[in-house]
C-alpha cells in the first residue's frame, strides 16, 4: 500500500498493511532528530521520510499585511494573540500573555483586526497537494476551528469560560468571527486543491487529566454548531474527519460519532476513560484511532526499553482488526531524549506489520 491508501484504510476501521505512522513534535527535540540523522534543518519531509510518516499538511500561507504589530519581548500574531518566549532547560516555548480583548465589549470584538480570507495565497494548493499525491494529505489540525483556545489566546481561559457560561456576547462574537475567517478559508482552500486532499483535521480541547473541562450541555449549546459546520464542509466534499481532542474527552465521543467525525485523535492513556484497551473496547465499532503514545510517559521519562515496551503493549491492544494509527499524543516534548523517539519510530515501523 501506499501511504494515502493506508491512512484511509485505517480511518475506515479496516486493516491495512500496516499502521499508519505519524509525527508531531517541538522545535528543540525536532532539530535533534535531524541532526541526528544527518539532515538540514529545513528538511522536513525527509525527517517524515526516515521515521516512515505517512502524512502531510498542505495549507494557504498568509499573504497579507500585518495586522497587529509585535513588542517589547512578545510576537504578535494577526489575530492579536501575544506570545512571550520563556525558557525551559535548554529550550523553551512560546507562552500566550497579555490578553488584549479581555476585558472587551462587543463593539471592540467587532472592530478588532482579523485577517480577510482574501489574504491568503491558495495558489499552489494543487500543486503541493500533488507533490505529496502517495501521502494522506490533510487541511487543518489540531487548532482548526477550536474556540476554547484560541479565543482564551484574545479573552483569557478564565474569561472565556464565563463568557461560555453566561451567553457573554462579546465572548461569543470572537468566536464566531474566527469560526467565519477559518471555515471560508479552508472551503477556498479545498476548492484550490481540486480533490487533492484526503481528510480534514480539526481539534477542540474538552478534558482535563481528570474529567471534562466543560458539561455536555455547555458543549452542545456553543462548542458544537461550531464543529459541526466543519464537518459539514469536509463531509460536502466527502473527506473524513478527524478530530483532536486533549485530556478525558470520551465523554464527548457519543456527540461526534453524531456529528459525523471518523477519527479521535490524541487519546492520552493517562487520562480518565482514555486507556487504549477502555476506547478500542467502546467505541472501536464506530470510530477509528490516531495517538494513543503519551509525550508525558516512557518516551520523556523512560528508558529505550520502556519506550519500545510501552509502544508494543500499545499496538496489542489498537491493532487487532485494524482502525489505529500510531501517533505521539499532541506533539513529542523537548524533555524527549532522541534515542528514545527514535526507538518509538524504529518499532512502531518493524513490529507495526499485519
Amino acid at each position: 500500500m501506499i501511504s494515502k491508501d493506508r491512512v484511509l484504510t485505517a480511518f475506515a476501521r479496516q486493516q491495512p498493511d500496516r499502521v499508519p505512522i505519524n509525527y508531531l513534535a517541538n522545535p528543540g527535540i525536532d532539530a535533534r532528530l535531524k541532526a541526528h540523522f544527518g539532515l538540514s534543518p529545513y528538511d522536513h519531509d525527509g525527517l517524515r521520510d526516515v521515521l516512515g510518516v505517512d502524512f502531510r499538511e498542505v495549507r494557504a500561507p498568509y499573504a497579507g499585511r500585518k495586522l497587529h504589530e509585535d513588542i517589547s519581548g512578545h510576537q504578535v500574531d494577526n489575530y492579536g494573540v501575544h506570545r512571550r518566549w520563556v525558557k525551559y532547560g535548554s529550550e523553551g516555548y512560546w507562552d500566550f500573555c497579555k490578553f488584549p480583548l479581555k476585558d472587551a465589549n462587543e463593539e471592540t470584538v467587532a472592530n478588532w483586526p482579523m485577517p480577510s480570507p482574501d489574504d491568503f495565497d491558495y495558489s499552489k494548493i494543487a500543486s503541493e497537494c500533488m507533490k505529496y499525491s502517495n501521502y494522506a494529505v490533510h487541511i487543518g489540525g489540531a487548532g482548526l476551528c477550536d474556540c476554547i483556545n484560541s479565543s482564551g489566546y484574545l479573552r483569557s481561559m478564565e474569561q472565556i469560560f464565563i463568557d461560555l457560561i453566561t451567553d457573554d456576547p462579546a465572548g461569543l462574537l470572537i468566536m464566531k468571527r474566527r469560526t467565519d475567517i477559518n471555515l471560508e478559508i479552508t472551503r477556498r482552500t479545498i476548492e484550490a486543491a481540486k480533490g487533492g486532499f484526503d481528510f480534514m483535521w480539526i481539534g477542540e480541547d474538552l478534558g482535563t487529566q481528570n474529567a471534562p473541562i466543560l458539561g455536555l450541555d455547555l458543549y452542545r449549546r456553543h462548542i458544537r454548531p461550531i464543529n459541526q459546520k466543519f464537518i459539514d464542509l469536509a463531509k460536502a466534499y466527502e473527506l473524513p474527519v478527524m478530530i483532536h481532542c486533549c485530556g478525558s474527552c470520551s465523554f464527548a465521543y457519543n456527540d461526534f460519532i453524531e456529528m459525523g467525525v471518523d477519527v479521535v485523535d490524541t487519546l492520552q492513556p493517562e487520562a480518565k476513560d482514555m486507556s487504549p484497551a477502555y476506547l478500542k473496547k467502546t467505541f472501536s465499532d464506530q470510530l477509528a484511532f490516531h495517538g494513543c503514545i503519551s509525550t508525558a510517559g516512557p518516551v520523556a521519562f523512560g528508558s529505550e526499553q520502556d519506550v519500545i515496551d510501552n509502544c508494543r503493549e500499545t499496538l496489542d491492544i489498537m491493532m487487532p482488526g485494524g482502525g489505529y494509527c500510531f501517533a505521539p499524543t499532541h506533539a513529542l516534548q523537548d524533555n524527549s531524549p532522541t534515542e528514545n523517539v527514535v526507538a518509538m519510530y524504529e518499532f512502531a515501523n518493524k513490529y507495526g506489520i499485519y
